[in-house]
């Protein structure tokens, strides 16, 4: 494979490694190949879907389904599912790709093709033995059958590993007996498969189970009253000493949590995706009513207030999109690497997704937030239009309220992120010994007063970038120094790390792409970009400053305390300062222009 580079960047290592923009993915990367699959799906949602979107809103369960199967005849429901098992066997980044097209008409579609493709049919595909692949890939694929995924229950959210659910193994006629409660379950009431955690004995760690449906002992509750993803169908899932045979235990006993763990990392960065396309339909719906809205004898569209909004969601949205597509490709090349030296297609697959398993919890939360924040926006710009029902505002506004709970919420996922990067370190995967010393270091050396040359574009967001990563090391390295391994319960210092966490690797993806349109295509093309690029980072400045802040204040006092709030002056400071307005008046203009998120 073309793309295998000879230093491939390990997960999390971003935050002590600078990568060029030659090194990096970017959506202008994609093939044209790709793009006809995108633009296929877009065509299908534009034509099938979105004259009838209203149906969704009613609660329209079988409109969801229908859909669903259309697509399975497409084959989009098989991206990821190998030729073999009747998939179309793409890669990582198209799989991405085709979620994005799929999933910003609705969340009430998005969450059934999320549930569908990704934790109802990945845990086969990466944990199941040849005969449960043969036997069940095919029909998920192809949408004869759909799957879901019953993990959570009334008294195990976060806590994953604390269900209830009994297995229970009956010697006389070699089956399982399942019993217990499982909730919110997405689409529980189409689904034909469920993939089901439960606990043998008083093992440490659930077990992942196959349960079809119509197997006796197993029924549902009504369909849940939701604010939002309406005709995504949600219900409880009871299990009464519901017999299963003993070939459909799924993976090994005991291999429940790590069943469920690496189908999330999966679903983190897929839904990352999911909300992408979402926030441009919502962004040019906002850009098309500024410009037909009047007030005060002009378009709103020519306001200084309403040209920040539509900036800030297009360039929010361009660098949820930049980092999401990044991350996407590492993880497809290092699958490719792994399959390259010889580890099985299962394993690569399994392997090559959780490397990167803090990006995929970091990108989470970005992209969840990004749309939260894009809808929101949206809605105001409608304002007492975007209140009605009948404006598409209000239900995207409803329907992304979810993206920050499921998939883990954005508290526990923003936690995770620093825990696993603080593992990876204790055990040698990647040295932030050395950095963080070297900070710590500098922070008492004198500061150069060189005049830095900024004469070409974003030399200086690079080097904002390269000590925004100091930043992070500062404060996580002089917090670990101060609570050890009981970094862990301080989980409003963890927060405040995971945030300077996401803004970086944001913000460097967002001017990395930047920097490889203006390499290949000329200043003029890479114009916009260039300019979302600045004010992201400036945006990020802004989070880090008050997460790092906060950071310091809660654990140091004295000199010490100075000191951080002094390298922290340092690592923020622009040399040249940024216009912002004057940024978002020309990003805006484009939009205006165009009527349309153009980016």
């Amino acid at each position: 494979m073309e793309t295998l580079v000879k230093n491939p960047i390990k997960g999390g290592e971003f935050v002590i490694r600078s990568q060029s923009w030659e090194e990096i993915f970017t959506p202008e990367d994609f093939t044209e190949e790709q793009l006809m699959m995108a633009n296929a799906c877009t065509e299908f949602i534009e034509k099938e879907v979105a004259p009838q979107r209203h149906k969704f809103e009613e609660k329209d369960y079988d409109f969801t389904l229908q859909i669903m199967k259309k697509l399975g005849e497409l084959g989009m429901l098989g991206i990821s599912v190998p030729e073999e098992y009747g998939g179309l066997g793409m890669g990582f980044n198209t799989s991405m790709l085709v979620c994005d097209r799929i999933s910003g008409i609705s969340g009430s579609l998005s969450t059934a093709y999320g549930a569908h493709t990704g934790i109802g049919t990945l845990p086969i595909l990466l944990y199941g033995t040849e005969e449960q692949k043969k036997k069940y890939l095919p029909k998920l694929a192809t949408g004869e059958w759909m799957g879901a995924y019953c993990l959570t229950e009334p008294g195990a959210g976060s806590d994953a590993n604390s269900g209830k659910t009994k297995a229970v193994w009956n010697k006389t006629d070699n089956t399982w007996s399942i019993t217990g409660q499982k909730m919110w379950i997405s689409n529980a009431g189409f689904a034909d498969l469920f993939i089901v955690f439960a606990r043998i004995e008083d093992d440490k760690y659930i077990t992942g189970f196959i349960v079809e449906r119509g197997t006796p002992g197993m029924s549902f509750g009504e369909e849940e009253n939701k604010l939002g993803i309406r005709a995504s169908s949600t219900r409880q899932v009871f299990f009464n000493d519901c017999k299963i045979p003993a070939e459909n235990m799924l993976g090994e006993r005991g291999g429940g949590f790590k069943i469920a763990m690496n189908a999330l990392n999966v679903g983190r960065i897929k839904l990352a995706a999911a909300v992408l396309d979402s926030c441009r339909r919502v962004t040019t719906l906002a850009v098309k009513y500024a410009n037909e809205r009047v007030q005060f004898g002009v378009p709103i569209s020519s306001f200084g207030a309403i040209q920040q909004k539509l900036a800030d969601m297009a360039t929010r949205t361009f660098a949820s999109e930049s980092a999401t597509y990044r991350a996407g490709q590492d993880i497809e090349e290092n699958i490719a690497r792994l399959e390259a030296s010889g580890m099985n297609p299962q394993e690569a697959k399994l392997k090559g997704v959780e490397e990167f398993a803090i990006e995929c919890a970091l990108l989470k939360v970005h992209g969840s937030e990004t749309g939260s924040f894009v809808a929101d926006e949206g809605l105001q710009i409608y304002g007492g239009m975007g209140y009605s029902a009948d404006t598409p505002m209000e239900a995207a506004y409803r329907d992304i309220r979810i993206a920050r709970i499921y998939e883990g919420t954005n508290e526990i996922n923003r936690m995770l992120s620093v825990g696993m990067l603080l593992k990876k370190a204790i055990k040698g995967q990647l040295d932030l010994m050395t950095p963080a010393m070297k900070v710590a270091s500098e922070l008492m050396a004198i500061p150069s007063f060189d005049a830095p040359d900024y004469s070409k574009p974003l030399t200086q967001e690079m080097e904002i970038i390269d000590n925004l990563k100091k930043a992070f090391l500062m404060v996580a390295g002089k917090a670990v120094e101060k609570f050890g391994m009981q970094i862990e319960d301080q989980q409003e210092i963890l927060i405040n790390a995971a945030d300077i966490l996401i803004e970086t690797y944001v913000a460097e993806s967002t001017v990395l792409r930047a920097l490889k349109t203006l390499h290949r295509n000329g200043e003029d093309a890479a114009r916009y970009q260039i300019l979302m690029a600045q004010l992201y980072t400036f945006l990020a400045v802004e989070k880090v400053q008050k997460a790092a802040r906060e950071a310091i204040y809660s654990f140091t006092e004295g000199d010490e305390q100075r000191i951080l709030l002094m390298g922290l002056k340092r690592f923020t400071k622009y040399q040249q300062p940024v216009n912002p307005k004057n940024i978002r008046r020309h990003i805006a203009s484009k939009l205006i222009e165009e009527g349309r998120y153009c980016f």
